[in-house]
């Protein structure tokens, strides 16, 4: 089972959240399946200094750089990932996924996703394979579907996600009310997802919903 794993940096505030890539990767390996790490080869919209919250002026760093430090360098630039490769995709959440992946957290529902990952899922979606979409995932996969006008149902919690409720709605998705533990399953498009830190107060609590993800979509991988 070859599960494609896609990054956006490393870092909480400016890539990838460490915790809910490393919850999933090990969900995957105690399960059987190989994770197929991938991060796009681009910039980062900004550096964020972690301990203060601050953007560090002047500085730049590469997505795909900095993705490799969850993945002990395993990864790969997700241009050369064809779809046909994978049996199922998921992305793990951090500010990265709508800083890098696309420009929701500057331009909202009239954002655009990065071109290969908008390619990638695109084409699982085409496929009819199975996506995960962690934390503020979602919201790209909102826009990826608002580009096919095709309509899904995702969640990032039970709250208004700072916005990001209205923004996955004016998208046109169907935002779903989820505990921070359950997930949401739109059966039709094979899609899931699950808030984890858009609601967590624990690392327990997004374990819990994450892992929940990572067993539905292996088992609808599996067929």
């Amino acid at each position: 089972m070859r599960i494609g794993v896609l990054l956006s940096g490393c870092g909480v505030f400016d890539g990838a959240e460490a915790y809910e890539t490393v919850i999933t990767l090990l969900a995957l390996d105690r399960a059987g399946a190989t994770a197929r790490v991938m991060a796009p080869d681009v910039p980062q919209l900004h550096v964020v200094d972690h301990r203060t919250g601050d953007v560090v002026e002047g500085e730049s760093r590469n997505v795909l750089t900095e993705a490799a430090r969850l993945c002990r360098g395993e990864i790969e630039d997700v241009a050369g990932v064809p779809a046909d490769e994978l049996d199922a995709l998921i992305l793990p959440g951090g500010f990265g996924v709508a800083k890098n992946l696309c420009n929701f957290a500057v331009d909202g529902p009239e954002c655009e996703v990065q071109a290969d990952v908008a390619r990638l899922v695109a084409d699982m979606l085409a496929a009819e394979k199975p996506v995960g979409a962690i934390c503020i995932a979602p919201a790209l996969i909102a826009a990826v579907l608002r580009d096919l006008e095709r309509r899904g149902r995702v969640t990032v919690g039970a709250g208004d996600g700072d916005g990001a409720v209205a923004g996955i709605q004016a998208m046109g998705a169907e935002h779903v009310a989820c505990a921070v533990t359950e997930i949401c399953h739109d059966e039709g498009l094979r899609l899931v997802s699950t808030p984890a830190y858009m609601e967590a107060q624990s690392i327990g609590e997004a374990a819990e919903g994450i892992e929940k993800l990572v067993a539905r979509i292996l088992e609808l991988a599996r067929g």
